[in-house]
């Protein structure tokens, strides 16, 4: 995928981490200044419908056409902060379009990356003080991951939460990282969940579902932040019937869900 006057890539992987096979962190760098953005925001993601595919995927029916850009969102991983190349957190739909030939990418291809970043999915709506819990399935920990590495600097008294959900510890994506945020500020707890314990013996951290750990007051017991809407909001991004549930949980507690004019306690940011 070398890069021609008529390339329509503007954009250069300059690293690729593989978490498993189905998951992989991507990072990006573009030709020109990259665009600034909110923690907690999406960025655009493109390749064409000439660009390799892995193996192991589904095969396309209808065949996508081969000069076709195919655009997708994710949300970004990086931190603000960070000028040199931006950072996506992706999971194989094998059946999909785009991250069939994502997972094809090696270092030094080249790719589509939108001008801008967008979303509502920050911490600007979350009034100064209050903590805040961030609850994620899957790849929906992107934006989290953003938010801690460009605030831990500076906020060292708001009490950040992560509950991570997924279903074998190797499904736990950035958690070295997030391990050792935890060691080194006192403000922030790390809380990871599996849902398959059984095949997975060795793992020793909380197990089941979003909305079971939740139940078991697991938040309240690993950090001290209590689920009341007047001192705590609350991040949900992932599966939507994790989403849902938890929405009603929190709901029975007071918590409101925001919308254009009412910033709200729960923040929402579904993710398939």
């Amino acid at each position: 995928m070398s890069a021609t006057n008529q390339s329509p890539y503007n954009a250069t992987v300059i690293g690729r981490e593989e978490i498993h096979a189905d998951l992989i962190i991507l990072r990006v760098r573009p030709d020109t200044a990259l665009f600034d953005f909110k923690p907690g925001q999406f960025g655009v993601l493109g390749l064409t419908g000439s660009a390799p595919r892995i193996p192991e995927a589904a095969a396309e029916e209808p065949a996508t056409e081969l000069d076709k850009m195919i655009r997708r969102a994710y949300s970004i991983a990086s931190s603000s902060i960070e000028r040199r190349y931006i950072e996506f957190y992706l999971t194989l739909i094998s059946s999909g379009q785009l991250t069939p030939r994502l997972f094809a990418l090696k270092y030094g291809d080249r790719v589509f990356l939108g001008p801008k970043a967008s979303g509502m999915f920050t911490l600007d709506r979350v009034a100064p003080g209050k903590s805040v819990i961030l609850i994620a399935t899957g790849t929906g920990l992107a934006p989290y991951v953003s938010m801690l590495r460009t605030l831990l600097m500076t906020e060292t008294e708001r009490k950040f939460v992560i509950l991570h959900g997924a279903r074998y510890s190797w499904d736990l994506g950035y958690r070295g990282e997030l391990e050792s945020l935890a060691r080194l500020r006192p403000n922030f707890t790390y809380i990871p969940s599996i849902t398959r314990a059984d095949q997975d013996p060795h793992f020793h951290g909380r197990t089941g579902r979003i909305q079971t750990v939740l139940e078991q007051g697991a938040i309240e017991a690993d950090s001290g932040v209590e689920l009341d809407p007047a001192k705590t909001d609350v991040f949900l991004c992932g599966n939507p019937e994790m989403v849902k549930v938890v929405k009603e949980m929190l709901a029975q507690k007071g918590f409101t869900t925001g919308d254009a004019k009412n910033p709200g306690n729960i923040h929402v940011e579904e993710y398939w």
